[in-house]
């Protein structure tokens, strides 16, 4: 997407996309050797630690040949892209680490004898990044399995199989959910990291708990391993991951996303203040007893008004006349641009309904509320606590013909849904939280398209028409918001 295309939409789009692609980085870093570009300009990855250690094991293969690099690449924005996929494809005729069975695969019984079979095989990671996640429903869930239906012929009760994105490693320092389900994100009856007001009560390991464990389960599950890590390369990849730190540092259009006073870029965003907590939507600051605050975003203030043309100086009398201010750049009208869509990220007003995670548990039936409802860690967009929302992004009536779809039945009510990913629920086997993922960060998004958790969407004017008519916000003309939004932006 390109900010000057998105004007043929409406004004206030530009405004959007200027935050979500924009985010961000340090001027100084603009010849570094690590900037990446994109289709926005360039990100760029920075290392707490002072470089990135390529010796550490997050590099090393393990079991079938996978490394952690393999599914985190620093040039997507430490995820994967369909366009890299399909290039490392092309150059080892398909036998890239990556594409395995096990999970790279549509199915793990998919026949590879010939190049068209693998490519046949491998074509949800090849077309949007997925990798197939097989969980089986839980052994006392409150739903049963009464139809599925899987275009490779591999899913059942005992496994379905669930296509999801892999999540970026880096910028963890923001993190408390880890996965999409949350599947890492480990409780702890002892722990003081609890979500206030939750009965039951909600408690949590410490965030370094969750990835020292999910990094053993990635060795022994995505590479095969026949043994876990040891502590200490449990330890050292953790460390290495949680010194990383990736924004956007230019944009085509803005230049320099950290000039004139643009507050963004890696290592600004190291310096960001993160606990558990820090700004709940529910019950505000947990350490300072502040109430939530809507504008969790607060880098480009600088920006506002640069698209004013300033007046002329005031004619003195027996003067010549002072001559016109010159005209606006087209740099500042782009900065203009992300400034005001900051203001409406934080403030644009909307009505959030039917969303399970929220107007459940927060006993908000139809809650007035902003994009920072659900983003609100300061200036990165995650979720301040551990909770995952439903908003609709696996619904059976966005599903494409090239995804599972799986009918579900209460056992108690009777009532059936069908999703194509029932979400956290095949983890906590309850009702309820069949369709609920975690908020992911905002932060770098050009450098990892596709977006949601099924890659459903790889372009960001989409994403921002998804909700728009989820939530009947207003950006769009009624004729431009005919679509569902989603299956547009699938990558066939």
């Amino acid at each position: 997407m390109n900010i000057s295309k998105s004007n043929r939409h409406m004004v206030k789009l530009p405004a959007i996309m200027g935050l979500l692609a924009g985010a961000l980085v340090d001027s100084a870093y603009a010849a570094a050797p690590l900037a990446q570009p994109n289709g926005e300009g360039a990100a760029l990855s920075f290392s707490s630690g002072g470089s990135i250690d390529t010796n550490n094991p997050f590099f090393k293969p393990f079991g079938n040949g996978r490394a952690c690099v393999s599914c985190h690449q620093e040039s997507q924005g430490w995820s994967v892209s369909p366009a890299a996929l399909q290039a490392r494809f092309t150059q080892s005729n398909g036998n890239d680490p990556i594409f395995k069975l096990n999970d790279g695969a549509n199915s793990p019984n998919a026949p590879i004898t010939s190049l068209e079979q693998k490519r046949a095989a491998y074509n949800l990671l090849l077309s949007r990044g997925l990798i197939r996640v097989g969980l089986a429903i839980p052994a006392a869930a409150e739903f049963t399995l009464v139809k599925v239906e899987d275009p490779y012929g591999y899913a059942s009760a005992r496994e379905l199989s669930l296509f999801r994105r892999p999540l970026p490693t880096t910028n963890l320092k923001f993190q408390n959910t880890v996965m999409w389900d949350a599947r890492e994100t480990l409780s702890d009856a002892q722990s003081k990291l609890c979500i206030i007001g939750s009965r039951p009560a909600k408690c949590f390991a410490p965030v370094d708990v969750d990835l020292l464990h999910q990094s053993n389960s990635a060795v022994t599950g995505h590479a095969q391993a026949a043994q876990g890590l040891t502590a200490a390369e449990q330890r050292a990849i953790v460390d290495f991951e949680k010194t990383l730190f990736t924004a956007q540092i230019s944009s085509k259009v803005a230049g320099s996303l950290n000039a004139a006073g643009g507050k963004g870029g890696p290592l600004a965003l190291a310096q960001n203040n993160f606990y558990f907590g820090i700004n709940d939507v529910q019950e505000g600051d947990y350490q300072t007893g502040a109430a939530f605050n809507r504008a969790a975003f607060s880098l480009f203030g600088a920006w506002r008004g640069l698209d004013v043309r300033p007046p002329p100086p005031p004619a003195i009398p027996g003067r010549p006349r002072p001559p016109a201010s010159p005209p606006v750049s087209s740099t500042d009208l782009a900065r203009a641009s992300i400034a005001r869509g900051e203001a409406i990220f934080n403030n644009k007003p909307f009505n959030i309904g039917g969303v399970g995670g929220f107007n459940d548990e927060l006993r908000r039936p139809l809650q007035r509320g902003t994009c920072t409802s659900c983003h609100n860690t300061p200036n990165v967009g995650s979720s301040s606590v551990p909770r995952l929302f439903n908003t609709g992004t696996s619904d059976a009536r966005l599903r494409t013909p090239d995804m599972p779809l799986y009918t579900l039945k209460n056992i108690a009510t009777g009532e059936v849904v069908q999703t194509s990913d029932p979400g956290s629920a095949m983890l906590t086997g309850k009702w309820k939280d069949i369709g609920r993922f975690k908020v992911p960060s905002l932060r770098a998004l050009e450098a990892r398209s596709p977006y949601f958790h099924n890659g459903s969407v790889n372009d960001l004017t989409v994403l921002v028409k998804f909700y728009d008519k989820r939530f009947g916000i207003g950006f769009f003309a009624a004729r431009d918001r005919r679509s569902d939004g989603v299956s547009e932006g699938v990558v066939a």
